[in-house]
């Protein structure tokens, strides 16, 4: 019986550091949401399948969102013609006028929507710090997100990696 017990414990370390290194590592798929721009344009996760699809979540009272808003536009215009799309979703307690009025004011030339009622944050495992990207490859598999700047070199290795 004791030996048993003793034979337990490391078992189920394992089978713990098994389900971890399998959650770590597995590309989870994108989450079945509908984006609904400022312009009022409905698009659906789904339906960018083979597409490379970049979701920021940003604010317009966030320094680093707003810092690297132009690399984020020159990356998409860069990519968008090879199937690369940006969401750009703007944060539940963003004033909407002020992101309507960022992104006109900018010319963001990617889709922008505001996420008045926190439903795309709360899909996307419940975003609180902006910002945070996620990126996902042609079908719907997230290949990495991040919090805080993207790293645009980085970026743009990974996209002329998957976008052949």
């Amino acid at each position: 019986m004791l030996k048993l017990k003793k034979l337990i414990i490391p078992v189920g370390i394992l089978a713990l550091l098994a389900f971890l290194v399998f959650n770590l590592t597995r590309n989870p798929q994108a989450p079945d949401v509908t984006f609904t721009t400022i312009a009022g344009k409905k698009i659906n996760m789904a339906d960018l399948k083979g597409k490379v699809v970049l979701v920021n979540f940003w604010s317009t009272d966030c320094s680093v969102c707003v810092k690297e808003m132009p690399d984020l536009v020159n990356t998409y215009n860069a990519y968008k013609a090879k199937g690369f799309e940006v969401i750009a979703v703007a944060m539940p307690y963003d004033p909407p006028a002020q992101v309507l009025n960022y992104a006109t004011q900018k010319a963001l030339p990617f889709p922008v929507m505001h996420d008045g009622f926190g439903e795309i944050t709360d899909k996307f495992g419940g975003v609180h710090l902006t910002p945070t990207a996620y990126i996902f490859d042609k079908q719907g598999k997230r290949l990495f997100y991040t919090i805080g700047a993207l790293d645009f070199a980085s970026l743009n290795q990974l996209l002329n990696k998957v976008l052949i």
